[in-house]
């Protein structure tokens, strides 16, 4: 009997890589958001920067800081919202590897706790201003004071409002895969407001003190 005829492909055999074992989201260094969000805060902390420089130079325009005899800012207010920040240090810390273990119902109730310490740190913001003994239209001193308190201000709304926004969609049924990543990276940003509202403190409470 005679046989089917076969044909030979001239074309190679291609090889098929199995990726179902990689993991689906990245989180930290191996995520190109989160490559985004450390080049952000490099940005508004270079903003950071001419400011807290912009003060320093008018300290060196006087022989009196502050500047007229002004009475320096009130520590009540600053001291209080310093305890804040380093405090919520803590939940942010524990938040973001629940998030790396995707523990949704922790991750809900960490976020919670992260925007509440948010509201609480912009009221006593809001009463930060009215304690800074000057206003910002007074002198060079003073307009220098309200913008890096105010750029500071900004940062902490912007942050809390991530937050809340991260925390609602926690309570949906898209709290999965890169969404717990999300988590990670807003806390990354809340270290960021925290460590500047440090330096901010310095600037606006001590140096006024000690220079």
């Amino acid at each position: 009997m005679p046989t089917e005829p076969t044909f030979m492909s001239d074309k190679p055999a291609r090889r098929v890589l199995d990726l179902s074992a990689l993991p689906s989201v990245a989180f930290g260094r191996t995520n190109v958001s989160w490559l985004g969000n450390v080049l952000y805060m490099t940005i508004e902390g270079a903003m950071f920067a001419m400011v807290i420089a912009t003060y320093f130079y008018l300290r060196t325009r006087t022989t009196q800081w502050p500047p007229g005899g002004q009475a320096p800012p009130a520590l009540r207010y600053g001291l209080a919202n310093l305890v804040i920040f380093v405090v919520s240090l803590a939940p942010a810390y524990w938040v973001k590897h629940q998030a790396f273990r995707r523990m949704k119902q922790r991750v809900q109730m960490g976020l919670c706790v992260l925007a509440g310490f948010g509201l609480v740190a912009m009221i006593i913001r809001t009463l930060e201003f009215t304690t800074l003994n000057c206003r910002w239209s007074d002198n060079a001193y003073a307009s220098c004071l309200w913008i890096v308190l105010g750029l500071h201000t900004g940062h902490l709304i912007t942050e809390w409002i991530e937050t809340l926004a991260v925390t609602a969609i926690s309570f949906t049924d898209r709290m999965e895969g890169i969404r717990f990543a999300d988590v990670g990276m807003n806390t990354d940003y809340w270290y960021f407001v925290v460590v500047t509202g440090l330096v901010v403190d310095v600037i606006v409470y001590l140096t006024p003190r000690w220079i």
